[in-house]
């Protein structure tokens, strides 16, 4: 076809809006009507063929202009631009993030005494984001249909599609535009496909509080604790969901197995405000580790935690020892590109209290006694995890000289991931071999003590959360992840 005139749905005028919900209700509307348009036209161009033109709807955007700089409480990390100027972001799926939108831009009403505008944005919706939500419409692979799909339709970007704004390496446009979120519409949308994918759980049921594990024995304690909670009506929470979406409410409900797991099994422990526990199985490795956080982060969680199992390196651990990282030496290699090794990764006084309350807690030691059973200090994580077969002079120098305590494969990087991303983190690890002194990682070499830790091990993480849950949001966003200029969203 020769024509090569666009059609889109009929444009609504730009509002300004000084009420959070009213501006994200016009959100709503905008994706709404951009996503059905794209929708019902893929649909039609499905059954009929090409229509002889392009179809093309558009992300909504907010947008924010200040003539001066904020008088702000110095303490908020978040809630304000940096400077006068415009400050746009697009925006994508307003009906799940409504009560993150509706905060953020809350606070910047409150904050710089303007209003936001809401309206269509230059940037068009891929048509296989618009149609995702929409379980009787499928995408077919390229040369699948009868026309060439990205004659018709738009498709990913990866101009718009990336980490830029949050790497620091953003390249504003020739108006001089701020971005006022840390990801755009398209990389937010790529990474909600990529979580159901992954996880085999729909986005919306994520909770705030993220555990990251490698074991499935976490997961049978998680779901065991779970049901304690659907138990009593006290507890806050409303529902598990198990991989595959199943939704229990009650203790005694089943949950059958799934006949193929996901690559990375995902389990929510629910509240109604969201504020609850998700437990995400990331299998082993560095690499996985990465791939999990890319995509939890546009979710903007306030918090994630490691609870893996790691080398103790020292001899006076114990097997079931715990280790609370207050530093990362960075061998994993995944995100050197993203952020560069001599980035100082600082632990975050919050998690550290709510962790080390936990232990207290749960164990029963407190003080000078807790030493018994944990150490504070240095965490390696590798990307080999046949390490210790290799000569020994290079690695055990390297870890003597930066005074690791234990070793493992995901920590660093889940922790390197959340200062990238400005979620703030936290590691606890359970030792389990010690390589070093002559105690491999082989079957019935764990001790009761270990076996009894290990159990242990798992509640700790899920105390420290409901701990954090309970901070306000202003407290546990550190302003250790903040850069010198930064976006107002968190």
């Amino acid at each position: 076809m020769t024509d090569k005139s666009v059609v889109t749905p009929d444009s609504l005028h730009p509002e300004a809006f000084r009420d959070p919900k009213a501006a994200v209700d016009q959100l709503v509307k905008l994706y709404d009507q951009a996503t059905t348009f794209l929708c019902e036209k893929f649909t039609e161009a499905m059954q009929k063929g090409h229509p002889g033109h392009r179809y093309r709807a558009f992300y909504p955007e907010i947008r924010i202009t200040t003539t001066s700089f904020a008088q702000v409480d110095s303490r908020l990390s978040f809630g304000h631009v940096s400077s006068p100027g415009m400050h746009a972001a697009t925006i994508t799926r307003p009906d799940l993030f409504r009560k993150y939108l509706e905060q953020q831009i809350g606070l910047l009403i409150e904050n710089h005494d303007v209003a936001v505008g809401i309206s269509v944005s230059d940037t068009p919706i891929p048509v296989h984001f618009a149609v995702a939500n929409d379980a009787r419409i499928s995408v077919p692979q390229d040369g699948a249909a009868e026309f060439t799909l990205r004659d018709v339709f738009d498709v990913p970007d990866l101009s718009t599609t990336n980490d830029d704004i949050v790497n620091g390496t953003f390249d504003l446009p020739e108006d001089g535009t701020e971005p006022l979120a840390p990801f755009t519409a398209q990389r937010v949308d790529y990474s909600l496909a990529r979580l159901s994918h992954y996880t085999a759980t729909e986005p919306e049921h994520f909770q705030n509080h993220v555990l990251f594990t490698k074991y499935q024995f976490y997961v049978s304690k998680f779901e065991a604790y779970a049901r304690t909670q659907l138990a009593d009506p006290e507890s806050g929470y409303t529902s598990f969901v198990s991989t595959g979406n199943v939704e229990i409410t009650s203790p005694d409900d089943v949950i059958d197995p799934v006949m193929k797991m996901p690559q990375m099994p995902t389990y929510h422990l629910k509240k109604a405000d969201g504020s609850g526990i998700t437990l995400v199985n990331i299998g082993v490795g560095p690499s996985n580790a990465k791939t999990a956080t890319d995509h939890v982060a546009i979710l903007r969680p306030h918090a994630w935690l490691m609870v893996g199992h790691c080398a103790g390196l020292r001899n006076s651990q114990s097997l079931g020892d715990f280790v609370l990282a207050h530093a990362y030496l960075r061998e994993d290699r995944v995100l050197d590109d993203d952020l560069p090794v001599w980035v100082p990764i600082p632990a975050l006084a919050e998690i550290q209290i709510a962790l080390e309350k936990a232990v207290a807690e749960v164990t029963e030691l407190e003080g000078y006694d807790l030493k018994r059973i944990m150490r504070t200090g240095t965490v390696a994580s590798v990307d080999n995890r046949n390490w210790e077969l290799r000569d020994q002079d290079g690695p055990v120098q390297r870890l003597s000289q930066s005074r690791a305590v234990a070793l493992d494969m995901e920590s660093a990087t889940i922790a390197a991931n959340g200062f990238r991303f400005r979620v703030p983190y936290g590691t606890l690890l359970c030792v389990s071999d010690k390589p070093l002194h002559g105690e491999l990682k082989l079957p019935g070499m764990a001790s009761d003590f270990y076996t009894t830790q290990v159990a242990r091990h798992l509640m700790i993480g899920i105390r420290a959360m409901e701990t954090l849950s309970k901070m306000p949001l202003e407290r546990i966003h550190s302003r250790k992840l903040r850069s010198f200029h930064e976006t107002a969203f968190l």
